[in-house]
């Protein structure tokens, strides 16, 4: 019970019985709660000027930089964790994880950058290129375009990772100056987004967002808060990394968080699986083109899908842990659908976090639950984990899981779930596509991510409807 000031210590004006006070962690979530339940009733977006839809996709991952080719290897149900090559592991615990291998920037950074640049950068700019191509901004496009009015979002969890370890070792073995004049520019997460918008001339909003494995979706639900309020037409927006290096993977492994399943590399991100030991590191880019409707339609744009809304919250509760009744993250699918304008009844598929950690995916089935009003009420929805198969990207996730969410839309096929031989009770009568590719054609899909510090983020995808 909490400590009452008492009545001397108050003043006589002030005095007041003492009353027992519930502990603070019980208050807030009997808050979130009672805030989960109430939608209040909106209607869907009709504005063109504030209507968002994605134009363009690119994205650099284990499985190369092709969207098309990406989708085909997950509805295979393709593993891309293997045992790391990149350095030697033989000191670690973990030796796995979905890593890139002979990345090809295809010429869109020039042999002498690509020598000095964090593999970060190299993402942000290869996947932002890509994306504005697939969305018809070519030069040619651009040069017709305001482009005081185009912005980049581009977020990173934890930045040029490699420039940053290079340039520590470079200070203890050869002293301060032997440090790249490099390695500052290089190591800040907002750089990938700037270079984007130096090379391509865009003075719209531009900057980084950092919310751990949130950061992609962060950055979507804030680009289309910059469309509607008028400040932009276009905006890049997504989220990358490159962390698999000695010190990411070391952190990961201090801090308990990845599996060990060494002897089955390709079995070891298995969410919602009752033998599931942690998660596996990823890395790449995700980045879509985010554009009003209006724009959209006067130039022309062929449009993927449309962005219905989003939300943010925080769980407020531990640095790394999820509440595990789920209300935070409950709170935010529940303010995604009020923002959306929808009834949660219209979502059926949710692209879950699901990152194969024993308290994260039961705490993200909770919530899922309390968000729709009980198990019951997802008959019809199903849901899968795209890190089964490409391991956790961190702050690229959501951006890479959101293309994943939009080919779903766009193909009416889901991918497979992996590595699910025995499901956690907690899943009993919820559809995970487990370890099969399902067709379903979707009518409006969730996208959940969720990084250390309690951020909680959730993202509403549907089909274009004119």
């Amino acid at each position: 019970m909490a400590a009452v000031a008492s009545p001397a210590v108050l003043g006589a004006r002030h005095a007041v019985a003492p009353r027992r006070v519930a502990p603070r962690a019980q208050r807030v979530t009997a808050r979130a709660a009672r805030v989960s339940t109430v939608v209040r009733a909106m209607a869907r977006e009709t504005d063109p000027k504030k209507r968002i839809v994605i134009t363009g996709m690119g994205l650099c991952s284990v499985f190369g930089n092709d969207y098309d080719v990406f989708y085909d290897k997950l509805l295979a149900g393709t593993s891309g964790v293997a045992e790391i090559d990149r350095f030697d592991i033989e000191e670690f615990p973990t030796k796995f994880a979905a890593q890139i291998r002979d990345f090809d920037n295809e010429g869109f950074v020039d042999k002498k950058n690509a020598r000095r640049m964090d593999d970060c950068l190299q993402y942000a700019l290869v996947s932002g290129n890509k994306a504005l191509l697939d969305a018809g901004l070519d030069e040619e496009a651009l040069g017709k375009e305001d482009l005081t009015k185009i912005g980049v979002l581009a977020g990173s969890g934890m930045g040029g990772l490699t420039v940053f370890q290079d340039g520590v070792k470079a200070l203890v073995n050869k002293g301060p100056k032997k440090i790249t004049p490099f390695f500052i520019p290089y190591a800040i997460t907002n750089m990938g987004g700037a270079l984007l918008a130096i090379e391509k001339g865009f003075m719209g909003p531009n900057y980084s967002i950092s919310t751990a494995c949130a950061t992609a979706n962060y950055a979507f639900h804030a680009a289309a808060n910059h469309i509607k309020k008028g400040e932009a037409d276009v905006m890049i927006a997504g989220g990358v990394e490159a962390p698999i290096i000695p010190v990411g993977l070391g952190g990961f492994v201090a801090c308990r968080a990845l599996s060990t399943n060494n002897d089955d590399p390709s079995g070891a991100s298995r969410p919602w699986d009752k033998s599931r030991d942690g998660f596996v590191m990823g890395e790449g880019a995700g980045l879509l083109v985010m554009e009003s409707l209006e724009h959209a339609l006067k130039r022309g744009a062929r449009i993927h899908a449309e962005y219905l809304g989003g939300a943010i919250t925080c769980d407020a509760h531990h640095m790394t842990d999820p509440r595990p009744d789920g209300s935070g993250v409950g709170l935010c699918i529940t303010k995604a659908v009020e923002e959306a304008g929808i009834d949660i009844s219209e979502i059926n598929y949710i692209n879950a976090h699901a990152t194969s950690t024993l308290v994260g995916d039961v705490a993200e089935v909770n919530a899922v639950k309390k968000a729709f009003g009980g198990v019951e009420n997802l008959k019809g929805v199903k849901m899968n984990g795209t890190k089964s198969m490409v391991g956790h990207c961190l702050g690229a996730a959501a951006g890479v899981e959101a293309v994943a969410t939009i080919m779903a839309i766009k193909t009416g096929w889901l991918h497979p779930t992996l590595n699910n031989a025995e499901p956690i009770d907690e899943v009993a009568g919820i559809d995970i596509c487990a370890n099969e590719k399902v067709e379903h054609k979707v009518t409006a899909a969730i996208s959940n991510s969720f990084g250390f510090g309690g951020h909680n983020s959730c993202c509403i995808f549907a089909p274009y409807v004119e």
